[in-house]
């Protein structure tokens, strides 16, 4: 409501800025008058909210969160669940924090609410010629999202899909720069702009800045990115080490290394709220995955085989966008089709994700590389040990029962570090060793995992000196 009358020039940069600073400490005469104002009309309301604006400043910064997905609307993998984890965390802290997003045609409308149009039209260049933008408002998870919905010829975002078009890299370009026009146009001066992935890495970048480190005649949003950021980040302490190699860089490792001041590794959280045990109402060895070349694929097909000579149970949850690999997966399931002791549903679902989590008496992250993972921290949440390959952030929260330079308090899985199928049957054999010879180890275990704090409120607390430190820098652009 207040973002729409601000677009809409019914109240002053400085008058949203206050309301919405009372919101976020849940004053109750912010919500007095709402509740009153509801049998206003427009302009009436408008005038009993301006009455409220003598109120003081809040202390918290303000964040805006430019990013392509944000679940559990428009979720494709991991980043949806960090947009919405780290800012409703930065909420609760005391920040005002905001969303854009793009307005796709293929998300779950149903979990926006106060969804509408404004009254408003933002203009955004590309390829020389002019283009509008319709601007829509609404509420995810309590958070204020801006959904931009670009009038062109193109259709970017009325795809049916988020990702996987020719086109991308011009998609999300303009969605970048009708981002900053969004936030020219309402006046906002964020402390803070945090810019997610690569979709949205044109916001910070200059074209003489973007040429590809190993292909001059290429442009790399990203390099651009970090070369004009305040603050870098990435999601795990590991993943900050590995991508300044040159293997784990993929060719932006030299730029890394040379900014190094400003990058550091967070590991993520998880939403404790939709991820809780106690009070999750889907409950009925598990996997849970994109099957992707990134995911250890030939790792996991070779993990069903194993668990079932050990006498166990597998149960995967997962699709591919990789057409071989889909089709490889679709023959295992139908082979194990009528088997009473494996599962293969190749496609995804939320609900059963729940299920399976709880269901589980471990959880195999095989992974190639994993820049963060959450699969591992929900499992430990709900009861499930890990087995995890020692990369990025599998690294810094899985740590192995029987590695003597662990301390004892912090061994929580298994871990191996070699991705082949030697490193799996070796893991596999110590965890069902354990499993079935010391029972009450093994509950301790489970115990130990489920009261490890993975939520977004422990990885705020390592966000906020950062944001203060990037809000303070003199020049350039305000963003992590």
């Amino acid at each position: 409501m207040i973002a729409g009358w601000l677009l809409e020039k019914k109240l002053s940069t400085d008058d949203a800025k206050l309301l919405r600073d009372m919101v976020w400490k849940r004053a109750r005469r912010i919500r007095d008058v709402y509740l009153e104002c509801r049998e206003k009309n427009e302009r009436e309301g408008v005038s009993m909210f301006l009455k409220l604006t003598s109120s003081p400043r809040s202390p918290g910064l303000h964040v805006i969160h430019i990013a392509a997905e944000m679940a559990p609307v428009a979720k494709v993998g991991g980043l949806g669940d960090v947009v919405t984890g780290i800012g409703k965390a930065l909420q609760k802290r005391g920040h005002l924090v905001e969303i854009i997003l793009p307005k796709y045609d293929c998300m779950q409308y149903d979990g926006i609410g106060n969804l509408r149009a404004l009254d408003v039209i933002v203009e955004s260049y590309l390829d020389g010629k002019l283009y509008k933008n319709k601007i829509w408002v609404g509420i995810i998870e309590g958070l204020p999202v801006y959904f931009i919905e670009p009038h062109h010829r193109d259709k970017f975002f009325r795809r049916g899909q988020f990702y996987g078009e020719h086109d991308d890299f011009k998609r999300f370009s303009f969605f970048s720069r009708a981002a900053l026009d969004l936030l020219l146009e309402a006046g906002k001066k964020p402390d803070i702009i945090h810019c997610h992935d690569w979709q949205t890495a044109f916001v910070l970048n200059r074209p003489d800045r973007m040429q590809d480190n190993s292909a001059h005649d290429r442009v790399n949003p990203i390099k651009g990115a970090v070369v004009f950021s305040n603050i870098v980040t990435t999601v795990s302490p590991t993943d900050a080490q590995e991508v300044r190699t040159a293997e784990g860089g993929r060719g932006l490792h030299s730029t890394l290394n040379f900014h190094a001041k400003k990058f550091i590794g967070i590991l993520n959280g998880i939403d404790t709220d939709t991820w809780n045990p106690v009070t999750d109402t889907l409950l009925k060895v598990g996997c849970i995955t994109r099957l992707v070349p990134q995911k250890g694929v030939h790792l996991i097909r070779h993990a069903i085989y194993r668990t079932l000579e050990f006498g166990g149970q597998f149960l995967l949850l997962g699709s591919s966008p990789v057409s071989h690999i889909q089709r490889e997966f679709e023959g295992i399931a139908s082979h194990f089709q009528n088997h009473e002791h494996v599962r293969l549903i190749l496609k995804y679902d939320e609900s059963l994700s729940h299920s399976i989590y709880a269901a589980s008496d471990m959880f195999i992250i095989p992974s190639i590389f994993e820049p963060c993972g959450l699969t591992q921290m929900i499992a430990m949440r709900y009861g499930s040990i890990p087995i995890a390959r020692k990369t990025g952030g599998l690294n810094d929260s899985v740590f192995d029962v029987d590695d003597d330079t662990i301390p004892l308090q912090f061994r929580n899985g298994y871990t191996f570090l070699n991705p082949d199928e030697l490193g799996v049957n070796g893991t596999l054999e110590r965890a069902f060793n354990y499993y079935r010879n010391n029972h009450e180890g093994w509950q301790q275990l489970v115990q130990k995992g489920m009261n490890i704090d993975f939520s977004w409120e422990s990885t705020a607390s390592q966000y906020g000196p950062l944001l203060k430190i990037s809000g303070q820098i003199k020049g350039g652009s305000k963003s992590v």
